[in-house]
This record gives C-alpha cells, structure tokens and sequence, in this order.
C-alpha cells in the first residue's frame, strides 16, 4: 500500500504547486458562467478524494457533497479545506493493507473495481483537474510551475540537436 499512497502523495504535491499560483482575488473566476471555478476545482479535489474514493476504498458508499461554497468560502478556507480533506484521505489510505487492494469495491457508477485500481483512477483525476487548473492560470496570465522541474524549452536546450527522424548510422 506504500508505493501508492507515496505516489499520491508526490501527485498532489505537484497539485499544491499549481494550486498556490492562483491569485486570491482569482479564487472564485471560472471563464464562463456556470463552469467550475478555480475554487469549484479545488473543493471538488478536496471532497471527492475524501468522500468517494476514501470512502470506497473502505468498502463504504459514496458520500460526496458536491463542490459548492458551502464547503468551504474564500481562498484561505478553500486552501484549508484541501489540506483537512487530504490529511483525512491519506490517514484512511494508510490504514489499508496491501490485500485490501485485491477488495472490490462499489464505485457511485455501480461498477465493481479492485480497490487498487479505483485509487489509481482517483490519481487521474486528479491529474485531469491538475490541467484544467494549468488552463484557467494560463487564460489568466498567470504564470505556473513545470510539472517535473523543468519547462518544455529548457528540455528542448538540454537535448541532443538533430531530428529524431534523422537516420544514424
């Protein structure tokens, strides 16, 4: 159960990164009415996590709240909410054994997955949200940390030059 839960971990660090970029005064700007905001994003991080996929891990049902205000208003409540959701995740995460992985569980579609395989789909979420947030920050000017240390072009200067289409001999 280690090398996931390490994982998760090192993924939503990653998230905190980006997460930490958005401007308080731009906490609540989605780019179109009735789209998720950048703080509909975090709370829906923040309460899926907590509420379907820790909960289903556990063999329990979905008791996901939504994502509204409600939840958690403002930037710091919003940045707080995140941290208190994922510190209760990650304590019940912890407490599974690896056989636990091999359970299935009931997900809120009403298909039956191996636990394992559902906390990985939670990693891709979260991955997917990760990107929208990108998105939104870049609509905004604002700039965002690489994903891995380095930027695209700094990977580009740091290669070999030379197509990778080119035949060597």
């Amino acid at each position: 159960m280690t090398e996931i839960v390490d994982y998760f971990e090192r993924i939503r660090e990653r998230t905190m990164r980006v997460i930490a970029c958005i401007p308080p005064d731009k906490i609540d700007w989605a780019y179109q009415a009735g789209k998720f905001s950048l703080s509909d994003i975090v709370r829906h991080l923040a309460a899926i996590e907590r509420w379907m996929f820790a909960e289903n891990a556990q063999l329990k049902p979905s008791r996901y709240p939504g994502h509204g205000r409600e939840l958690a208003d403002g930037f710091d409540a919003t940045i707080a909410y995140i941290r208190r959701m994922h510190d209760e995740s990650m304590t019940i995460f912890k407490s599974l054994l690896e056989e636990d992985l091999a359970k299935k569980c009931m997900t809120p579609g009403g298909v039956e997955l191996r636990v394992g395989k559902w906390l990985r789909s939670m990693i891709e979420h979260e991955v997917h949200h990760r990107g929208q947030m990108y998105m939104y920050l870049g609509m905004l000017n604002v700039p965002t940390p690489p994903i891995y240390g380095l930027t695209e072009e700094q990977v580009k200067e740091r290669s070999v030059s030379g197509s990778p289409d080119a035949e060597t001999e």
